[in-house]
């Protein structure tokens, strides 16, 4: 767990002329990014030096003007898993559910997960398959997690079928 690379921040679009950008932090803290010390590439072999500013900027050691700063945007911010806090009981981090075993309640293995998927509307876990399965992360679906012992328990929904719109044709 501890060679883990966390995904902890990102480069956002230029600020004014100095090389200043607008940082979006991952953290629980935003402001708490650069207390982790230099922050790397998902490598690890490119580093940063962050100091956060006011209102979601921040300046980058070594970049002093908009092009350079422009450059930067979209660059993922990174930290190694050992130099984050540990987690609070019956918490963890998303990262860690990477590579766990799924089984149902009664042992039936479902796959392991290949990743943990978030764009906005709450975390998905990814199960490889086959067949591959796209799960929502909650309690309903996952009321156990169990780090320990290297698995998850998963409850499957039911299938969601959507019925066709007045007019539209079924799908066959």
């Amino acid at each position: 767990m501890s060679d883990k690379r966390i995904l902890v921040g990102e480069i956002g679009r230029p600020h004014g002329v100095r090389g200043l950008v607008r940082l979006r932090s991952f953290t629980a803290d935003p402001g708490a990014i650069a207390d982790y010390g230099p922050l790397t590439d998902a490598t690890g072999t490119q580093r940063y030096a962050i100091t956060v500013l006011a209102d979601g900027l921040a300046r980058i050691e070594g970049v002093t003007d908009r092009d350079a700063a422009q450059r930067m945007t979209g660059t993922k911010l990174y930290v190694e898993r050992r130099q984050l806090p540990p987690p609070e009981p019956d918490e963890f981090y998303l990262a860690d559910l990477v590579g766990l075993r799924a089984e149902t309640p009664a042992g039936q293995p479902l796959g392991a997960v290949r990743a943990v998927e978030d764009h906005g509307a709450g975390s998905f876990l990814v199960l490889d398959g086959p067949p591959e399965r796209l799960l929502p992360f909650n309690r309903a679906v996952v009321p156990e997690v169990d780090l320990a012992r290297g698995r998850l328990v998963v409850v499957p929904p039911d299938e969601v079928v959507v019925p066709p719109a007045a007019g539209e044709r079924a799908a066959e």
